[in-house]
Parts: structure tokens; C-alpha cells; sequence
């Protein structure tokens, strides 16, 4: 990822509106991850991650902003909640927990790419499967077809539809043994190599026997050691944890009862930070070089209220700022996954266009707007509720004709589907 920090900055501009500051800090983080890469090895074990606190409230960009960084450069992202950890001692996951998850994250992406290396020479070895399957049952192939035309009708989909029997291996599913840790215990690991994979026959249609028998078929081919190797070194070297809701564990617990343990959770958080070894089932993880993301309102707890070491951990901070009218227009419209394009297409498969007018936007937005100001503030989410009520009769009154219909939303649309609304929040702004 060799980007500048001001192209990283457009393509976040792409999907999230508005939070400049937060964009560049982030922008700057990713940048720097790619400067450490060019140096030596003895310069990278010196240079860590500036970790980044980002305070705001919710729905206004904080947890989007960390998962579009790391889909941009690919890297293994977990998002994760500090209220569900509990201090060493107490009931429930442990910290160490979340490096773990980071390091399954991280061997899915491996995966997956290593999957679509070998997918084309897995898919040939299946498609060979079924041909040999059908040929052993001739009554069921056309006449004439020979086997070569036969693997090109399988390619071409051409024969989905017809069934199949296929043998495929039983593997035992995992069972999670100790409640709340996350652990688990995989029958089939243990097992595989003492005794045969147990197989069963399925009966199934030729695009699902086509995917199963490929699916199969790459596992074979893909070597997981070097998978989980490259997996546990991208979540040292790459890996994002964010941690959101990390102001429910600030200040200090009252000695007794459910955040006894809040400053607990952040002295355990607090060598995951720092950097230490955690131990995985695919081998230990340095946590040195994950870049650590805390996230949190802080509309009661202060940042200065997390432990001092740990305040120390994250020397960026970012405030992001509550949404305006203008920023609820500009996310209605200009974002790649705008919501409102995201209701076009789905109404669409009923032949209904939604044809979106610049005042019914405005109108929209303003609602939006006073209703996370005499209410709570939610952010851009408020907009998914308005626009769900919004559209409540439109997407239940769809006909079987399928005949097109065009449905614009102006401001008389809005105001007179959303009456109720915008009644409750002017009777608001004159309640103490």
C-alpha cells in the first residue's frame, strides 16, 4: 500500500462524509505502517503504531472510518467490545481473547486468497467428479454428449438444475467447552489423522456438487501451515483491533457489583497495547505492531478518566463531530453506498423507481437532524429509521402485476408520511 495520505483520504471520502480530522489522523497512521515496511529489519522493531482514540458519539463515522482503512489495504480488521471483557480472575472472555479472533480474521483472508490461487485447478479436478458420477449412470445423460461437452454444459451452467449423487467428508463440527472463552475443542483435528475422514452421500443439484466438490477439492491443495505462517504474520504486522466503547470501562469500579473489574479490563488491555506475546493454536502472536483503535462517546467518562499508562498507549486523539443538516444531505446523496441508492435497488425488484427530489432530501435530513436533537443522538443511523417509516406503505403495498411505477419523494411526500414524526419533536421543543 503505497497511497498517499491524501488518496487514502478520498477513498475514505467515497462511503463517509464530513470528520476530516479523523480521516487524516487515520491517513497518517496507514501511511506510516507502509513507511516502517521500507525500512530494515532492525529499524521496524523500533518503530510501533501511534494508536488513536477517536471521541464522539455514535453513528457519525467512528467504526466505518477503521473498517474502510483496513479493507482498503486488506489487512485483518476485528472490531470488538471492551464492556464484554472481564477483568483475569472474573467470569467471561479474557482480553487476550480479541488477539486470537484477530489471528482467525486473519487466517480467513489468507484463505480466501490462497483459495481463489488454486480455485481454477479445483474446479477442473470437480467438474471431472461429476462428469465421471453422471457416466456411471448413462441412463441419466443425454444421448451423444460426449465427455468433453458434457464438462463445458457444467462450466456453461447449462445443466444446474439436474441432481446428483456425491460422496463428501463428514467432519465433526467444533463444540465450544469452556463457556464465554471462546475455546474450542475440534473433534476432527484431533481424530483426522488416526482414523479416515468418515464420508456420506448427499443428494444435491450440480451447482451445489460443483461447489462442494471445488470447495473440497482446494482445501486439499491449499497448505494450511504456510496459510497459518503468512496468517499470524499479517495479524502482527497489519492487523487493526478496534475497541469500541472503551469509555464504559473508564473511571474505577465501586468495589462491588458489574464494573468492579472496568479498571481491571484496562490494566489487562493494557500489555495487548504495550506489546506482548499471546499464545494461539496456530502458534504465538507478537502484538507489538497491531495498531489499536479505542473508541467511545464519552458523553459521561472523560478520556483523562482511563487509566494514566493506558492514556499513554494511545497518544492521538480525534474528536468526530455530531452530524449537521448538511452532513445528512451530503450522506443521503453522496456516498458509493448512499442509503437512499441502497432502497432504489431494492424497490426496483418490484419495478417501482424511487425518484429522490432535492427537497424531499432536505426534508428528510431536517427530520433526521431534530430528531437526534430533541431525542437521542444517533447519528446517521437516525436515517435508516426515517427512511424505514418513510417507505413503510410504498414497500408494503407492492402489486403481483409488477407493472412500473415511479413513486417520487419530494417534500409533500415526506411531510405528509411522516407527520407523526415531525408532531412529536415540535411538541418536544417546548418540554422541560
Amino acid at each position: 500500500m503505497s497511497m498517499t495520505p491524501k488518496e487514502i483520504v478520498a477513498e475514505l471520502d467515497k462511503y463517509i462524509i464530513g470528520q476530516d480530522e479523523a480521516k487524516k489522523a487515520v491517513a497518517v497512521a496507514l501511511r506510516n505502517r507502509y513507511r516502517r515496511s521500507q525500512l530494515s529489519e532492525t529499524d521496524r522493531e523500533e518503530i510501533t503504531p501511534k494508536n488513536i482514540i477517536m471521541k464522539g458519539p455514535t453513528g457519525v463515522g467512528k467504526t466505518e472510518i477503521a473498517r474502510r482503512l483496513a479493507k482498503l489495504v486488506k489487512a485483518p480488521f476485528l472490531k470488538v467490545e471492551a464492556t464484554k471483557y472481564t477483568e483475569v480472575g472474573y467470569v467471561g472472555r479474557d482480553v487476550e481473547s480479541m488477539i486470537r479472533d484477530l489471528v482467525e480474521v486473519s487466517i480467513r483472508l489468507v484463505k480466501e486468497e490462497t483459495f481463489r490461487d488454486v480455485s481454477e485447478k479445483a474446479q477442473e479436478v470437480a467438474v471431472n467428479k461429476i462428469v465421471n458420477i453422471l457416466y456411471k449412470k448413462k441412463d441419466e445423460i443425454p444421448e451423444g454428449i460426449a465427455k468433453e461437452q458434457m464438462k463445458q454444459e457444467i462450466l456453461s451452467h447449462n445443466l444446474d438444475n439436474m441432481h446428483v449423487e456425491i460422496e463428501v467428508v463428514d467432519t465433526p463440527k467444533s463444540m465450544e467447552i469452556i463457556p464465554g472463552s471462546g475455546a474450542e475443542l475440534n473433534l476432527g483435528s484431533i481424530f483426522g489423522d488416526m482414523f479416515p475422514g468418515k464420508k456420506k452421500k448427499r443428494n444435491v443439484t450440480i451447482k451445489e456438487a460443483l461447489q462442494i466438490l471445488t470447495d473440497e477439492e482446494a482445501d486439499r491443495l491449499i497448505d494450511m501451515d504456510a496459510v497459518h505462517a503468512e496468517a499470524i504474520r499479517r495479524a502482527e504486522n497489519e492487523g487493526i483491533i478496534f475497541i469500541d466503547e472503551i469509555d464504559k470501562i473508564a473511571g474505577k469500579g465501586n468495589g462491588s457489583g458489574p464494573d468492579v473489574s472496568r479498571e481491571g479490563v484496562q490494566r489487562d488491555i493494557l500489555p495487548i497495547v504495550e506489546g506482548c506475546n499471546v499464545t494461539t493454536k496456530y502458534g504465538n502472536i507478537r502484538t507489538d505492531f497491531i495498531l489499536f483503535f479505542g473508541s467511545g462517546a464519552f458523553q459521561v467518562a472523560r478520556v483523562q478518566d482511563l487509566i494514566p499508562e493506558l492514556q499513554g498507549r494511545f497518544p492521538v486523539m480525534v474528536e468526530l463531530n455530531s452530524l449537521t443538516i448538511d452532513d445528512f444531505i451530503r450522506i443521503l446523496t453522496e456516498p458509493q453506498n448512499a442509503i437512499t441508492g441502497q432502497y432504489s435497488k431494492l424497490l426496483s425488484v418490484d419495478n417501482i423507481t424511487l425518484d429522490f427530489k432535492e427537497d424531499g432530501i432536505k426534508e428528510i435530513a431536517e427530520i433526521a437532524y431534530e430528531l437526534n436533537v430533541t431525542s437521542e443522538d444517533i447519528g446517521a443511523r437516525r436515517l435508516q429509521g426515517v427512511l424505514e417509516l418513510l417507505l413503510t406503505d410504498v414497500s408494503y403495498n407492492v402489486g403481483k402485476d409488477g407493472k412500473e411505477k415511479t413513486v417520487v419523494i419530494d417534500k409533500k411526500f415526506v411531510d405528509k408520511n411522516l407527520a407523526k414524526e415531525t408532531k412529536n419533536f415540535n411538541i418536544k421543543k417546548y418540554i422541560l
